[in-house]
């Protein structure tokens, strides 16, 4: 709890100066943007690598890092984030709080393969374009981990037409009509 009340207090810091979480959600931070990041550690925990796209403000990947912390030493993260400015706080969040991870200063699309055994997006893009980043980046049977809003049905539907994928469909803890969504086996239709 003493980390993510650190990571908390630091986002709300840096939100000030550069877009980290929008004006309207930094109000109740802790159940918009920790907690949700927060429910999808336990689906993954056993990971060794675990890869978090477009990871803007560290949401989820600094979360699950700080978590990882405790109860999974050995995993190490590693965010992707190709605005220079997002990626100076997630390295100085890193420093601070002392967990193990890592970031990519790239365009997911461009960054090099990371053959990752969990990869992890929220609030990047459509299903489509993240099953695409996710068979770039995960190694054979690895799981992809992606937190989708309350369209997550039709994003599915659209994304079968192009993809082949296994799919579990966790409701949202924080957001009865939002999904965390669990695909493995991602492959083109």
């Amino acid at each position: 709890m003493d980390r993510l009340s650190a990571y908390h207090d630091l986002l709300q810091k840096w939100s000030a100066r550069i877009n980290l979480i929008s004006k309207s959600s930094a109000k109740d931070i802790w159940n918009r943007h920790i907690w949700d990041s927060a429910q999808i550690y336990p689906l993954c925990h056993a990971a060794h690598n675990w890869v978090d796209i477009g990871s803007g403000g560290g949401l989820p990947g600094l979360v699950v890092a700080i978590l990882a912390k405790e109860g999974s030493p050995e995993m190490s993260v590693t965010l992707i984030e190709s605005d220079i400015r997002k990626s100076t706080f997630l390295r100085t969040v890193i420093r601070e709080l002392d967990l193990n991870a890592d970031v990519i200063i790239d365009r997911v699309e461009a960054a090099d393969p990371r053959g990752c055994d969990v990869i992890s997006a929220r609030a990047l893009s459509d299903l489509g374009a993240l099953l695409s980043f996710a068979q770039r980046h995960l190694k054979k049977h690895g799981a992809a981990v992606f937190l989708k809003g309350e369209t997550w049905e039709k994003e599915v539907e659209i994304a079968r037409e192009t993809w082949s994928f296994d799919l579990v469909a966790h409701k949202s803890k924080t957001n009865p009509k939002a999904a965390v969504l669990e695909v493995r086996e991602i492959e083109r239709a």
